[in-house]
C-alpha cells in the first residue's frame, strides 16, 4: 500500500526522501512526493506516475532541510494525478501531511469543514485530514490537544506524518491499526511505514503503537499516550542487513526469492527441530500445554491470497496428523460473517507483514470471543505478532517481491510441523512415522536445489507458451491449494487470465474450456490420488487440450500422456506442495519476463495490504 518516510537530520534531505521512496515502490504506487521545510517554510514537490517524474522536478534544485516527509500514494479515494498525490497541504498553508490507510467518515468531515468556508482541491480523504488538523490548532488550547482531538475524529485505519510551519524542527507522527516504525540514529530519527526502508540507514527502531503520538526530531523522539503521558519505549533491533534488499545477479527480486528458497526452508529446520527431534515453538507455550492439546477441538485458520491457500495445504496437514476438524476461510469474508465461535477453538492468522488489515480485524474478533489466537507471521514484533496468543515466525527474511514466494514455501514448513507436533502429542501418529516425516522434512532443501537446477527447462516452456491467453491449473487433494497458488502467480505477474480447479471437479464445468489453446498444468506426483489423476489427463487429452504435467521422476505414463513435463523429486506424499510449487513459480516468472512486465511490482497490486 501507500509508503511513508520521514527524516529529521543534517543529511541531504532529497537524498534520503527520494532514495527512501524508490524502496518503497516495491509496495505498488501511483504517485509521489516529498514536503521539507526550508527557513520556517513548507515546500512540496509531487507528481503521478514512477518516481522518475519527481525526481525531474527537483533534481535541480537547491534544497536545504533537517525537517521532511514524502511519500508513495496507492490510489484509493481519487484517480492517479499530480492534485491527488501526495504530501498535502492544509488551505493556509501551514499544515503538510501525508497518510497511509482510509479514512471512513471523510464525507462527513469534509461536509463540516465545508460549511465552515473551508475549500478542496483534491478528491482525498487526505486533504480532510489536513484541513481538519488547521481547524483544530485553531480551536485548541495547545498542539497536542489539538492532534488528539483531530485522532478522536478520525474513523478508519491510517498512519500520519504531518510538518507544521509553528513547529518547523519536528514531524507529528499518529498510527491506528496501520503500520509506523521510527528509526533512531545518532543526531537523526527516522519515519518509515516499512522496516526494510529503515535498515539503509540505521538498525535500531521503535514500533509505534495503537493511538500513540511520536513527535521526531533530529535530537530526540518523544511518544505520548492518549493521556498526554510521556512514555519509555524500547528501541529494538534489526535482525536483517540492507544487502538482503539488493538483487544481486538477478533481474527481478521475485527470482533472487525463488532461488533464497532452499535457505529459508533450511532456516525453518534449525530453529525448530531441535535435538532428539524435537519440534519446538519458542512463542507458542500455551500449546505445549497437554491438556490445552487434549481439548483442542477446531482449527480456524484464516488469511488472504497466498497466504489463504497455505492456510488451505496445512488443513490437509492437521486433519490427517492431528484428526481435528480445521475450517479455513478468507479474512475478509470471515470478519462479515457472525462466525459462531466455540470454546476451545485456536485460530490461526497467517500473513507475511504481519499488519493485513482483514486478517488482523478477524484475530481481533476472536479474541473479543476468548478464542486462543496464533499469528503465523515473517515480521516480529508487527501487530499480529504482538497481539497473537502466540506466534510462530516465519523466518522467511525481506520478501520485496509483491507475488509472495519464499514466504509461502516458509508458512507451509510451519504447518506441517505444527500438524506433526500436534498429531504426535495427542499420540495420532506414531512414534516411528513421526521420525520419517521429520527425516524426510530434511531432505527438502535439497530437493528444492534439485528443482531449481531444472530452471532452463522451465524457461523454455515458458517460452512455447508465454503469448497463450489463458491456463487451467489443476490438482487433487492436498495438491489443489497449489493449483489455486500457480494460478494466482501467473495472474498477479503476467496479467494472464488462469483458473485453478480440483480436478475432480473439471466434470462440472471447467471441461467447457479445454482446447488446443488453452494450456492445463497438472500437478501429478504419485499419490494416493494419482490413478483419479489420470482420469483426468484422458479427458483433457480426449478434448485436443494441451497437457504441462509436474510429475514424479520416471513417471512415464504421464510423461506419454502430456506436451510438456516438469520433474520432480520423490519425497513423501503429505510433502509434494512444499516441491510443486517451485516449478510453478518459476513458469509464470518466466511467462511474465518474456512478456515484458514489470514481475516484481505488477500494476494494481500492493506488497502489504493494510487497509480494507
Amino acid at each position: 500500500m501507500c509508503g511513508i518516510i520521514g527524516y529529521a537530520g543534517k543529511r541531504d534531505m532529497v537524498s534520503v526522501l527520494v532514495s527512501a521512496l524508490e524502496r518503497l515502490s516495491y509496495r505498488g504506487y501511483d504517485s509521489s512526493g516529498i514536503a521539507v521545510m526550508e527557513q520556517g517554510e513548507i515546500n512540496v514537490w509531487k507528481k503521478s506516475g514512477k518516481i522518475t517524474e519527481l525526481k525531474k522536478k527537483i533534481d535541480n534544485l537547491s534544497i536545504v532541510s533537517e525537517i521532511g516527509i514524502g511519500h508513495t500514494r496507492w490510489a484509493t479515494h481519487g484517480i492517479a494525478n499530480d492534485i491527488n498525490a501526495h504530501p498535502h497541504k492544509s488551505q493556509n498553508g501551514k499544515i503538510s501531511l501525508i497518510h497511509n490507510g482510509i479514512i471512513e467518515n471523510f464525507l462527513e468531515l469534509k461536509k463540516e469543514l465545508t460549511k465552515e468556508n473551508y475549500f478542496f482541491k483534491s478528491e482525498t480523504d487526505t486533504e480532510v485530514i489536513a484541513n481538519l488538523y488547521q481547524e483544530n490548532l485553531q480551536q485548541a488550547t495547545d498542539k497536542m490537544a489539538a492532534t488528539f482531538q483531530t485522532i478522536s475524529l478520525l474513523e478508519g485505519s491510517y498512519s500520519l506524518a504531518i510538518l507544521n510551519e509553528d513547529n518547523p524542527d519536528e514531524i507529528v507522527c499518529f498510527r491506528k491499526e496501520s503500520p509506523l516504525i521510527i528509526g533512531i540514529g545518532e543526531e537523526e530519527n527516522f519515519i518509515c511505514s516499512d522496516i526494510n526502508v529503515l535498515i539503509y540507514y540505521t538498525k535500531e527502531y521503535i514500533e509505534l503503537e495503537e493511538n500513540q503520538v511520536a513527535i521526531v526530531k533530529p535530537q530526540e523522539v518523544k511518544i505520548y499516550n492518549q493521556q498526554r503521558e510521556l512514555l519509555e519505549k524500547k528501541i529494538r533491533k534489526v535482525d536483517w542487513d540492507s544487502t538482503s534488499s539488493e538483487k544481486g545477479k538477478y533481474d527481478f527480486f521475485m527470482l533472487k526469492e525463488i532461488h533464497e528458497q532452499p535457505l529459508v526452508l533450511k532456516r525453518i529446520i534449525s530453529r525448530y527441530i531441535k535435538d532428539e527431534n524435537q519440534i519446538a515453538f519458542e512463542k507458542l507455550n500455551f500449546i505445549n500445554e497437554q491438556e490445552v492439546i487434549k481439548n483442542l477441538k477446531r482449527f480456524i485458520i484464516q488469511g488472504c491470497g497466498t497466504s489463504w491457500h497455505a492456510g488451505l495445504v496445512g488443513k490437509y496437514w492437521l486433519e490427517r496428523f492431528t484428526h481435528i476438524l480445521c475450517e479455513i476461510d478468507i479474512s475478509s469474508e470471515l470478519r462479515y460473517r457472525n462466525y459462531p465461535y466455540q470454546r476451545n477453538d485456536v485460530i490461526l492468522a497467517l500473513s507475511q507483514s504481519g499488519e493485513t488489515a482483514d486478517t488482523l480485524a478477524c484475530l481481533r474478533e476472536a479474541k473479543g470471543a476468548f478464542i486462543k489466537c496464533i499469528g503465523i507471521v515473517n515480521v516480529q514484533g508487527s501487530v499480529i505478532d504482538r497481539e497473537s496468543d502466540g506466534s510462530i515466525y516465519s523466518y522467511a527474511g525481506q520478501e520485496i517481491g509483491v507475488a509472495s514466494t519464499k514466504n509461502y514455501i516458509a508458512q507451509l514448513m510451519i504447518l506441517f510441523l505444527l500438524s506433526l507436533k500436534i498429531g504426535k502429542a495427542k499420540k495420532i501418529i506414531r512414534d516411528e512415522n513421526y521420525h520419517h516425516y521429520l527425516e524426510e522434512v530434511k531432505k527438502i532443501p535439497l530437493l528444492v536445489e534439485k528443482i531449481l537446477l531444472e530452471e532452463d527447462k522451465i524457461k523454455k516452456i515458458a517460452k512455447k507458451y508465454f503469448e497463450k491467453k489463458g491456463f487451467i491449473f489443476i490438482g487433487r487433494g492436498i495438491n489443489y491449494p497449489n493449483a489455486l497458488e500457480g494460478a494466482l502467480k501467473l495472474k498477479e505477474i503476467s496479467y494472464i487470465h488462469a483458473t485453478g480447479y480440483a480436478a475432480g471437479e473439471l466434470k462440472h464445468g471447467p471441461l467447457a474450456l479445454i482446447d488446443p489453446e488453452t494450456p492445463v498444468i497438472a500437478i501429478i506426483p504419485q499419490d494416493e490420488l494419482y490413478k483419479k489423476n489420470l482420469n483426468n489427463l484422458l479427458e483433457i487429452k480426449a478434448r485436443k487440450g494441451k497437457i504441462i504435467s509436474l510429475i514424479t521422476a520416471k513417471d512415464e505414463e504421464v510423461s506419454k500422456m502430456s506436451d510438456e513435463v516438469i520433474h520432480l523429486p520423490e519425497t513423501s506424499e503429505y510433502l509434494n506442495p512444499l516441491l510443486t510449487i517451485v516449478p510453478l513459480q518459476l513458469l509464470s516468472y518466466y511467462i511474465a519476463v518474456y512478456l515484458g512486465r514489470d514481475v516484481d511490482q505488477p500494476k494494481n497490486l500492493a506488497k502489504s495490504v493494510t487497509v480494507e
